[in-house]
């Protein structure tokens, strides 16, 4: 009995050492962004399949549609080079990062989860916010409800603007902006911080009709809602909580946060 009594407290810090050991392993596997890509490739295919089978009367991420238009405008038309160049571009970020070209599947359970999970607490924040607001009698920003016979194409919608937002706004705006901040002399920790907040801005200002004349310049744009302040800081709040998740936890985990997003708070209640 003296035996086992003394193997009990090493047995439980063995089994504590391997929950822990699974846990890192967890961790640091879905960030990588080999794994993000397996993890978002059913979006990409769910999307891209939806805008083909739904034709011109589907609706369409505002940021898919100016990644289309830039390259276009960079001479390239064809109409999948957009998720190829997601694709490869996760996989040289991936090469970059000179990770090991191995996915566990069953990682993406865990990634599901946590998608759901924050996506959850946003939409818990973006009530919050509302009932506050409604609070002090102020014009809050409507949670976004659908129609049934709309709903298949909002939701093909808004898992193209969990993955082209990020892409966008987080993959490419974020680092491209905080090494120009770090050229002219940025310290690292605070070009991070304000390429932050900037994307974060712009990510907000993306979602509104703009009109604006800066010099011989007129930006104008045709889509998108009335613009309204208390709504842009949500997005604000939400763009600083994307780029911090992307950080923290990869690619994959943020775009499926922005998808599981925008599709609960679809949902009627």
């Amino acid at each position: 009995m003296a035996k086992q009594t003394k193997n009990k407290p090493e047995r439980r810090r063995s089994g504590d050492a391997n929950l822990n050991s699974s846990f890192s392993r967890y961790w640091n596997e879905s960030a990588r962004p080999l794994v993000s890509l397996a993890f978002v490739a059913p979006m990409i295919l769910a999307y891209e399949g939806g805008l083909v089978a739904m034709g011109p009367q589907m609706m369409r991420n505002g940021a898919d549609v100016w990644l289309r238009q830039l390259l276009e405008w960079l001479g390239f038309s064809q109409y999948f080079l957009l998720p190829v160049l997601t694709c490869a571009l996760l996989l040289g970020w991936h090469h970059l990062n000179q990770e090991r070209w191995s996915i566990r599947w069953v990682t993406m359970y865990g990634m599901l989860f946590e998608s759901l999970l924050f996506g959850g607490f946003l939409l818990f924040a973006a009530q919050a916010q509302h009932v506050m607001l409604a609070a002090i009698e102020t014009n809050s920003p409507q949670l976004l409800y659908v129609h049934a016979e709309k709903a298949i194409s909002h939701f093909i919608a808004y898992l193209g603007a969990g993955i082209y937002e990020e892409v966008l706004f987080r993959v490419m705006l974020f680092p491209a902006t905080a090494a120009l901040l770090r050229i002219i002399g940025t310290p690292h920790r605070t070009s991070w911080i304000v390429a932050m907040c900037l994307c974060s801005a712009a990510f907000a200002a993306a979602h509104y009709q703009l009109d604006l004349k800066i010099g011989s310049y007129h930006l104008m744009t045709l889509h998108g809602e009335p613009f309204d302040w208390t709504s842009f800081m949500f997005r604000f709040g939400a763009g600083i909580f994307f780029s911090t998740l992307l950080l923290a936890r990869g690619f994959g985990i943020t775009a499926g946060t922005h998808a599981f997003y925008d599709i609960l708070a679809s949902l009627p209640t």
